[in-house]
């Protein structure tokens, strides 16, 4: 099957919440100074600060399957771009600290759906051979995302806004959330959702539209699967799909437990503690930002040769020993100028692995009837141990920033056996197919 430009353009648009997701959860790094000296903040506050939005992306991400299935998948994310540009205006225009927690509150909603939903809309008008590249065109938006935002943060800061710099920083995001908004009206609805609601003609002409090439025996074969879940519950915790919840529940955490985003998060201050300037500093993160958006695109290049597993497992190694030398760095006092090129090695082996592989695997384990569930309860994982580790991380940093760093790096070993032996490899087999392989068709 060939590319078709319906195929791409839905791709591309649903992954438009990608980059907001990015942007939204990276932006904060160039206002976390600003803030603290505003509202006077301790760093438990300011951790706090910085997790509210991500307190809205656990409830995000595990209420997201609820409208997916309901509203379906096209419709819910429009909710979530409503939410970006609420969050956007709101955080810009904050009257106080209370009211900035609670629009980066509202934004964190929309990350933690988008995390779902966009994912999930993508795996399920995608054919298996391309399946795991244009799921991938998500996590290389959250990149691209995230490199904006540090691109961002280091142009508004040179432009001598004062006081309001942090307001500019994250108020800009309203503008490319508008423009998803506006995108999201001229794609179509998941086939297999329309399946699901019965709906079958239209699913066949969404097959036909985005080019497949077998669309009537896709469009059968998505028919029997959801055709035969009908006669089972759809309860998604139940021994049956032991195995999907595990594989969604670890690679959610282990993607956390690298460190990634309060390394984003905190990427400013880890600089600045190591003696660099603010200037330098925002320089520094943009170098990581463009390191980051590389090694994704040449991971989404192989990711459906190489194989999901045989990737988490080189990232495994290469961030496990990236992490200790970031401890070293911290623990010794010394070598501070090798802490640049021990982020960038991180962000690398990160952006090669977990950060191109997570979104896709979530996508592809669990069947049909529970794909929602499934989906909400990995991002649900993901972004739990994301607030736990940026809430705590300033707390744990404070005394020595070596310790949480070599925490992260044990945290690798432990995934780089979990990985060998227990997740299964799923490139080019289809999602009816993948029930199968799991002993839950």
């Amino acid at each position: 099957m060939k590319l078709n430009s319906a195929l791409l353009k839905s791709t591309f648009v649903a992954a438009l919440g990608g980059l907001l997701f990015g942007f939204d959860t990276a932006v904060i790094a160039g206002a976390t100074q600003a803030l603290k000296e505003l509202y006077h903040l301790a760093p438990f506050w300011l951790g706090f600060t910085v997790a509210s939005a991500l307190v809205g992306t656990v409830i995000g991400s595990m209420l997201a399957g609820i409208p997916g299935d309901r509203l379906g998948r096209r419709a819910s994310l429009r909710w979530m771009a409503v939410l970006y540009v609420v969050s956007a205006l709101g955080c810009a225009f904050a009257w106080n600290w209370s009211a900035l927690v609670f629009f980066r509150f509202i934004g964190g909603l929309g990350i933690g759906g988008s995390s779902v939903l966009g994912p999930m809309y993508i795996a399920e008008i995608a054919p298996a051979k391309w399946r795991g590249r244009l799921v991938g065109i998500f996590q290389f938006n959250v990149v691209f995302g995230i490199l904006l935002a540090y691109f961002s943060n280091y142009a508004v800061g040179t432009m001598g806004f004062g006081d309001a710099e942090w307001r500019w920083k994250l108020g800009v995001s309203a503008l490319p959330a508008t423009l998803f908004l506006g995108m999201l009206l001229g794609i179509p609805e998941s086939p297999r959702w329309l399946v699901k609601k019965g709906r079958v003609n239209e699913a066949g002409d969404v097959l036909r539209l985005t080019g497949e090439e077998n669309a009537e025996q896709e469009l059968r074969g998505i028919v029997e699967s959801i055709d035969a879940e009908h006669v089972t519950s759809d309860a998604l915790f139940t021994a049956k799909y032991r195995v999907p919840i595990f594989l969604a529940i670890t690679i959610g955490m282990f993607n956390q437990l690298t460190g990634i985003n309060a390394i984003l998060y905190y990427l400013n201050a880890i600089f600045e503690h190591a003696g660099f300037s603010k200037v330098s500093g925002d320089l520094q993160s943009v170098a990581v930002g463009a390191t980051n958006l590389i090694f994704t695109v040449i991971a989404m290049s192989v990711i459906d040769k190489l194989g999901r597993k045989t990737m988490l497992l080189i990232g495994s190694v290469g961030t496990c020993s990236c992490l200790a030398g970031v401890a070293g760095i911290f623990f010794s006092g010394r070598h501070e100028d090798l802490l640049v090129w021990m982020l960038i090695g991180f962000i690398a082996f990160f952006a090669f692995s977990q950060g191109a592989v997570i979104w896709v695997y979530i996508s592809e384990v669990f069947p049909n009837r529970v794909r929602a569930k499934g989906q909400s309860l990995g991002s649900f994982s993901h972004w739990i141990m994301n607030a736990l580790i940026s809430w705590t991380f300033p707390l744990m940093a404070a005394s020595s920033g070596g310790y949480p760093f070599a925490f992260f790096s044990a945290m690798m070993v432990v995934q780089f056996f979990v990985v060998l032996f227990f997740y299964p490899e799923t490139k080019g087999i289809s999602l009816e197919e993948m029930q199968k392989k799991l002993k839950i068709a």
